[in-house]
């Protein structure tokens, strides 16, 4: 009887210790009434930043990393394919030809989402020095950022486990933007590999975007501490000025976290006048200059918003407690609903167990009935995805 006792209290502790590591598959969130379905299966797996697309067109599979490899979510099998082994990076899909891009050591890959062909475009280990993919319009160009020549040394650390002997995020953007770097946009054609460098400057570049409608305009970021840069740009590939969408007003103010409408007529971004202090969801019209600004509350404000495919909802995905907004920020996944100049919030999932260092950066599927993030909110990191209606 002893014996039985001890073994089914190791087999309970098992299951435990499973239960811990494992989050449920779907559930009702307790406190919204939205139903929230995890899309992967292994821990580690991370769907891709705010802006970087996931999503084919018609929104049958979803691009996603995990620890060893480039996975896809199929909605209609609602199983996991395997698309590439190995650290992968820069990852972002193309709607159209239904194909993945990434990084994978030093060369650029293509795979088809549906064949699992890989093709390799092009081998050249310095684009890894800044910022990509962004692919374009019509899919026949990627675009990022490089640093041109080598990269200087990593600053000397003392010696020893102490992790405060490492530079801060703040630390690290401060030293990055004196080191003045010179640094080039590019192009990569995607059929033949040719690549194009036709922006250089010592600003830091970063953030790569296309619109997702004029294949020829570029958005990045002159990146930095936000409230030393006037940050958001565009530039026409084939040439052209730069132009800047929001040039800062007063001390302290901020303007980042920018992304396209699904039209390409607005340039959307995180707005703060000043600092932690007034927040806006803002918005800049491309064809006439015209802003938009949408009052957020300080416990609505999030790291990275976002659109719906029509353009006519928003998504949040909250803050930390060391996040720009704290204290107050609420650890949330929002849904934002425009009316009268201002933006109705609901909360959708609630992320007060995750951990904000890792940001879930929230995205719309093409349908606009699902907004997918990760979170580690039950341990170990894992993709999400929440639909935008209530189920009760």
């Amino acid at each position: 009887m002893k014996f039985f006792n001890c073994a089914l209290v190791t087999l309970l502790s098992l299951l435990n210790a499973h239960a811990q590591t494992e989050p449920p598959r779907e559930w009702i969130e307790p406190s919204t009434g939205h139903r929230v379905v995890r899309l992967s299966d292994e821990a580690g797996s991370q769907s891709l930043y705010f802006h970087q697309n996931g999503f084919t067109a018609r929104g049958d599979k979803l691009v996603f990393t995990t620890t060893n490899g480039l996975k896809a979510y199929n909605f209609k099998t609602k199983k996991v394919e395997s698309l590439a082994d190995g650290t992968v990076s820069s990852v972002v899909v193309g709607r159209k030809t239904r194909q993945v891009f990434y990084f994978q050591v030093d060369t650029v890959y293509s795979t088809d989402l549906d064949t699992h062909v890989t093709r390799a475009i092009l081998k050249l280990p310095e684009l890894r020095s800044g910022s990509g993919f962004a692919i374009n319009a019509d899919e026949t160009l990627l675009g990022g950022s490089r640093v041109d020549g080598p990269l200087p040394p990593a600053p000397a650390v003392a010696p020893g486990p102490r992790l405060d002997s490492y530079p801060s995020k703040g630390q690290m953007m401060e030293q990055r933007l004196a080191a003045r770097l010179p640094m080039s946009l590019y192009t990569i054609n995607i059929k033949s590999g040719e690549i194009k460098y036709f922006y250089h400057s010592t600003d830091w570049l970063n953030h790569v975007q296309f619109s997702p409608t004029d294949q020829k305009l570029m958005m990045y970021s002159h990146e930095g501490p936000w409230h030393k840069v006037d940050r958001i740009w565009t530039i026409d590939v084939k040439g052209g000025e730069p132009r800047l969408i929001h040039r800062r007003t007063m001390e302290m103010e901020i303007a980042g976290h920018e992304f396209f409408s699904p039209d390409g007529k607005i340039i959307w971004y995180d707005l703060q006048t000043p600092k932690a202090k007034v927040f806006w969801l803002a918005g800049v019209e491309l064809a006439n200059g015209r802003q938009i600004r949408y009052p957020i509350d300080r416990d609505k404000w999030s790291v990275h918003f976002n659109v719906a495919p029509d353009g006519k909802l928003f998504s949040g995905d909250g803050g930390g407690p060391n996040s720009v907004a704290a204290p107050g920020n609420g650890q949330w996944i929002y849904l934002f609903r425009p009316l009268n100049g201002a933006l109705v919030a609901e909360k959708l999932v609630d992320l007060t167990a995750h951990n904000y260092e890792l940001e879930p950066n929230a995205t719309f599927s093409p349908d606009g009935k699902w907004i997918v993030f990760r979170s580690n909110r039950f341990g170990p990191t894992h993709v999400f995805a929440v639909e935008v209606r209530r189920t009760r």
